[in-house]
């Protein structure tokens, strides 16, 4: 079994299902990125893997252990990490302020991790003491990201990380999130830019109606004629 599976998920808000037996996994040191049109479900089936969302159907199994039943801060606390994509700093917070918070579950010294934080993003340390809020987008999207490692997640979920940023921007920080997996930890990505996230995906996955469309290597999805022609623009 993968160290983290959303496994035959389904559910939804109210009456109406929004996933349809939907099974998504990702083991350590990879990178899973899960793509597909508008309203497929991508964003959904990575809040039922953290818990915020009840599924009817289907189980979340991290290392071995079924958490469907936890809530999103005990899977923190279980070693899972989320950066929404909106409303994912603290703007009137500093920097430095901002990476601390991510801190609230750590009771020893969180120093060394803080250090580790700023040598991925050195940007981070030279603006330490600046209010978030004044950051450009892909400086706040690196304050989002270093918080959720401040927890030392095993699992760092990401759903839409480079949503609003600039090309360049987008391939630093898809840089850095490489270097976050080479450490080991699981990276798991929802992603509008599907065929550069596809470029540095271990495992893709192309959701339509909330249901699996296709499961394969990010190399191979990337050279399938019928993903490149329904979803990567031909």
């Amino acid at each position: 079994m993968s160290f983290l599976i959303g496994e035959a998920m389904t559910g939804g808000y109210g009456a109406a299902d929004i996933l349809n037996g939907c099974t998504i996994a990702v083991d350590k040191g990879e990178i899973a990125v899960i793509v597909g049109p508008n309203g497929a479900g991508k964003s959904t089936a990575m809040k039922a893997i953290f818990g915020m969302l009840a599924l009817r159907k289907g189980r979340v199994c991290l290392d071995g252990r079924d958490i469907t039943a936890l809530s999103p801060q005990e899977r923190v606390v279980h070693g899972m990490g989320f950066v929404p994509q909106t409303h994912n700093i603290f703007p009137s917070m500093t920097v430095e302020e901002n990476l601390e918070m991510g801190a609230f579950i750590r009771r020893d010294d969180f120093r060394p991790t803080m250090e580790q934080v700023y040598e991925l993003f050195p940007v981070l340390k030279q603006k330490r003491r600046q209010p978030a809020g004044e950051l450009s987008g892909g400086q706040r999207q690196q304050v989002a990201v270093g918080r959720a490692l401040m927890t030392r997640p095993q699992v760092l979920m990401l759903d839409e990380p480079t949503a609003g940023v600039s090309p360049i921007v987008m391939d630093e920080l898809f840089d850095r999130i490489i270097e976050v997996a080479r450490t080991g930890i699981a990276i798991l990505m929802v992603e509008q830019n599907a065929k550069q996230a596809l470029n540095i995906a271990d495992t893709g996955y192309v959701l339509v109606q909330g249901a699996n469309r296709y499961t394969d290597s990010g190399e191979a999805l990337l050279v399938n004629p019928d993903v490149r022609r329904s979803f990567l623009g031909g």
